[in-house]
């Protein structure tokens, strides 16, 4: 029950191997830029002009100088010299592109096969504007923005630096293609959904593109230990070294209130929280008995729900601060469990047996589960913080491969397949996005 107004399936997850760039200190790049938008080579946000102070001459005996006057230093340039085999070798990685969900026309192959076919003076500069596009998009996905759908995980920063360096990696050492494939999500569940999309066609071929670009738009480390949530598959899972610790099921938020895609830290776990009960539902526990009543500064009330066997937190909610107020938390409606289609709540996530997952994410504490089931009895509210902050990545993938091979196809829950395929295909609508 929150304030917004499955593991993926039954599979395995493993940690991701952080991206293999070489990243220059935050002192010499300055703030980080983030990854180019889909048909431009630039990224998404502009470096800070750096200045340099103009000499001003001074006379013995006269008044101080006036400031020295800033004069903007040039933004860096992205650029590589391209041999005309490595840009043969790009136009080979761009016309099998599809192999990864994409397409090889968003990348305007014919333009750089003119250019080496003509020997163009211009072949390093179409070349390194075609590298990074293509970079950006596996890296990323081709979908970015509000097309992604109630998406806000925080993507990985790609500096202006950075995106120099995986050209200089790419005409000067490594091979072109080993270079943009470092870029690509390392999780089997995307080598496993690429192995899928090419024994699938039509509308399951779409439903694959769809969660592969899902699948760019994660950072590329999860975490050595991490806690995944799978929207449509209604599951909570705890990994850690690629093994599942802990697989739970979960409620998601109902219809009319989405769960959005975040991630968030898990620092800790409140048992026997009071609810705080958001404004936006206020009027459904107003007069109710079990709820207390707070004045608000300058008039008004706010309500809370003290802990309990009606609270709707349940006996424990997990502390993972985020601005839109979603939690992983116990419930008081263990019914909606049994349940195949789950999504019942105001956006947060109930979690099946939210005490024992707690207990669980406080291994390595001094909280033992003898410890954790005598505060829970107490009825107090007490905070247990866990040994080190674990990640928390709450997510949409419609599609997945199972521990057997098979491809797991899970109700679209919120109709966002469909216009995200859009976006993918360059062919956002109005309507497509109405709902967006």
């Amino acid at each position: 029950m929150c304030g917004r107004p499955s593991l993926l399936g039954k599979w395995p997850m493993y940690r991701s191997i952080c991206l293999p760039l070489v990243l220059l200190s935050t002192a010499a790049a300055g703030i980080a830029q983030t990854a180019p938008t889909p048909g431009t080579a630039l990224p998404r946000t502009a470096t800070p002009a750096r200045t340099a102070a103009t000499p001003v001459a001074t006379t013995p005996g006269a008044a101080a100088p006036a400031a020295p006057t800033a004069v903007p230093l040039p933004a860096p340039v992205l650029a590589a010299e391209w041999k005309r085999k490595q840009a043969e070798e790009l136009l080979a990685f761009v016309d099998g592109i599809d192999a990864e969900g994409l397409d090889p026309s968003d990348y305007n192959p014919d333009r750089l096969r003119r250019a080496i076919d003509d020997k163009s003076d211009d072949l390093s500069a179409i070349a390194t504007d075609t590298f990074l596009k293509v970079a950006g998009d596996l890296m990323f996905g081709h979908v970015r923005g509000a097309a992604r759908i109630d998406w806000f995980v925080q993507d990985d920063s790609w500096t202006v630096y950075d995106q120099q360096n995986l050209l200089t990696r790419a005409t000067a050492g490594e091979t072109v293609s080993d270079t943009l494939r470092s870029l690509l999500p390392t999780h089997p569940q995307y080598a496993a959904l690429k192995a899928a999309l090419a024994k699938n066609e039509g509308l399951a071929r779409d439903k694959i593109r769809t969660n592969l670009d899902r699948w760019r738009w994660l950072p590329r480390d999860l975490g050595q230990k991490y806690v995944i949530v799978n929207v449509p598959a209604y599951t909570v899972a705890l990994v850690e070294g690629g093994r599942t610790l802990d697989r739970r099921r979960a409620v998601a938020g109902a219809i009319k209130t989405p769960t959005p895609s975040l991630n968030a830290t898990i620092t800790g776990a409140i048992f026997n929280p009071w609810w705080e009960v958001p404004t936006s539902i206020s009027r459904e526990v107003s007069g109710k008995k079990g709820y207390v009543s707070v004045k608000l500064p300058g008039g008004g009330v706010r309500y809370r729900q003290p802990p309990g066997p009606s609270n709707a937190l349940g006996r424990v909610k997990l502390v993972m601060g985020n601005p839109h107020a979603i939690y992983l938390h116990d419930t008081n409606a263990k019914n909606l469990f049994n349940k195949q289609a789950r999504a019942y709540s105001h956006g947060c996530i109930r979690t099946e047996d939210a005490v024992g997952f707690a207990a669980t994410l406080l291994d390595g504490t001094d909280w033992s589960r003898d410890k954790v089931a005598a505060t829970v009895k107490s009825g107090k509210t007490v905070q247990a913080n866990v040994a080190t902050p674990i990640p928390v990545y709450i997510v949409y993938f419609s599609v997945a491969a199972t521990d057997e091979g098979d491809l797991a196809r899970y109700d679209d829950m919120y109709t966002r397949d469909a216009k995200v395929l859009a976006a993918l295909n360059d062919r956002p609508t109005a309507a497509s996005l109405a709902s967006n």
